[in-house]
């Protein structure tokens, strides 16, 4: 009985496998979807609510903003009133967001049920990836990630896609409405397959040290974004990334001495293995995450092609993103984390860069390939990073883990799509006139960072998150068992 006891509940029923997954990937795919399903509808958005393009860039950086600052809350509520408790409440909360945001009808009512779909987000992404942590035996760890960050690579690249089809052959408010059925059914399904489970010990939450982070945050994400909407003076930014850094020092500080469960759990930074794969790995991310922001705008504004032309070009990286699923976990074994990752963030640079060599001339078979290519490096860089970040990680600090991830994952795509938006406004000149020749430069400039982030991967052990990919190593590696 104490064996069975000990057992995951993927063990005690094969068929968990699938349906636990299932259920968690329907939950990411619906938050990850909503960072960009209204890229595309954006102008038609700005008619119906009367407003301007510019201002309605609010309705999406709100969403990813408190999508960040909530994340870390999520895993003590996890803690305190059960995961399936949480990520059903998470479900229900996201629909309701998305029925408001259909049915808004002018930009502040948008902003708030923005806002409230990002709450439900953030209780569902590090949620879901805790059930699925606790569901499945460390070994099997790479299956589970796979699992967890295929939509999260798939759902902004369908985001265009869904989002420029529903606008042109029905509504913008449909982008929002899609999502009610598929939350609906992860409610129904969370509640009769996903377990139960909360921590023995409930600790307070650490509010004050959540304010002073959330602040932070906010700050730095509104100082970035000022540069690509403008209308703030260069005082205002740089007052903005004061108070930013001020705010981060002072969490810091106070972290380190309260006697709660802080709202960010710096000690899981002392994990080398985490505190690479999370921060190197977030640098390579920052770029790979805005190129779905970026590419259909290059396609629509510099090559005149209609939303949904431009979404059904970029939706063929998702072929990439599935081809190379199967053939992580051979490539972890055979060339171990540290040269996987530092070669991935090569590639990055390169996919980046290469997209500054599509032209008007460009056949559309080849701009095609091309963007598979894209997914599939990108798929390789964000699996690996992020089932590096959790491979050595003590089950005691999974929860803590799991929701500092999510908020460093979120937080590096919002504010890789911030430094895009900024660096086309800058380019671009005062006027705004956004040409091929300003997506291409900063594309070229964007491929600065994952080349920055590739010596930190190669400082890691070659034995790192061996557990996990199975990698050996010369002849030292077979010392490793008995040391």
């Amino acid at each position: 009985m104490q064996s069975e006891a000990r057992l995951y509940p993927v063990e005690r029923d094969p068929k968990l496998r699938f349906i636990i997954p299932a259920v968690v990937a329907m939950g990411f795919t619906l938050e990850q979807l909503d960072t960009t399903i209204i890229t595309t509808a954006i102008p038609a958005m700005s008619k119906s609510l009367h407003t301007t393009p510019l201002m309605l860039s609010l309705a999406v950086t709100t969403y990813v903003l408190v999508l960040a600052i909530f994340i870390p809350i999520s895993g003590w509520f996890a803690d305190r009133f059960g995961t399936r408790r949480i990520f059903t409440a998470a479900l229900v909360t996201f629909s309701l967001g998305s029925i408001l945001s259909g049915l808004s009808i002018n930009l502040p009512l948008l902003i708030c049920a923005r806002a409230l779909q990002g709450l439900g987000g953030a209780m569902m992404t590090p949620v879901g990836r805790l059930v699925l942590l606790r569901s499945f035996p460390r070994e099997q760890y790479v299956t589970a990630m796979t699992y967890m960050i295929l939509p999260g690579v798939i759902g902004p690249v369908l985001g265009p896609v869904l989002g420029g089809f529903l606008t042109t052959y029905a509504s913008w408010r449909w982008a929002f409405f899609i999502n009610i059925p598929f939350g609906l059914i992860g409610v129904v399904l969370a509640l009769r397959f996903i377990e139960e489970e909360a921590a023995a010990t409930r600790s307070a939450f650490d509010f004050k040290g959540f304010f002073l982070f959330g602040l932070a945050v906010a700050a730095l994400q509104y100082a970035i974004g000022a540069f690509g909407r403008g209308g703030a003076s260069i005082a205002t930014v740089l007052a903005l990334l004061v108070a930013s850094v001020s705010l981060f020092a002072g969490f810091a500080y106070h972290a380190r001495r309260t006697a709660l469960r802080p709202a960010v759990d710096l000690t899981v930074f002392r994990d080398r293995a985490f505190r690479i794969g999370g921060l190197a790995g977030g640098l390579a991310r920052m770029p790979m995450s805005a190129t779905p922001f970026l590419l259909p705008l290059m396609l629509q504004l510099g090559f005149g092609e209609t939303p949904v032309q431009s979404g059904l070009t970029t939706v063929v990286s998702i072929v990439g993103s599935l081809a190379i699923r199967p053939l992580l976990s051979r490539l972890m074994k055979a060339l171990g984390f540290d040269r996987l990752l530092a070669g991935a963030s090569v590639l990055c640079t390169a996919s980046l860069a290469g997209f500054a060599l599509i032209g008007y001339s460009t056949p559309v078979w080849m701009l095609a390939a091309y963007i598979m290519l894209f997914g599939l490096i990108r798929s390789i860089q964000f699996m690996g990073a992020n089932t590096l970040a959790y491979s050595e990680l003590p089950p005691a600090k999974l929860s803590a883990a799991t929701s500092v991830g999510a908020m460093m994952q979120q937080l590096s795509g919002s504010f890789g799509v911030s430094i895009a938006a900024a660096l086309l406004g800058m380019i671009a000149g005062p006027r705004h006139v956004l040409t091929v020749g300003v997506f291409h430069t900063v594309f070229l400039s964007l491929a600065i960072l994952p080349l920055a982030a590739a010596p930190f991967f190669l400082t890691l052990d070659p034995s790192a998150g061996s557990s996990v990919s199975r990698h050996v190593r010369s002849g030292k590696a077979a010392e490793a068992p008995g040391k």
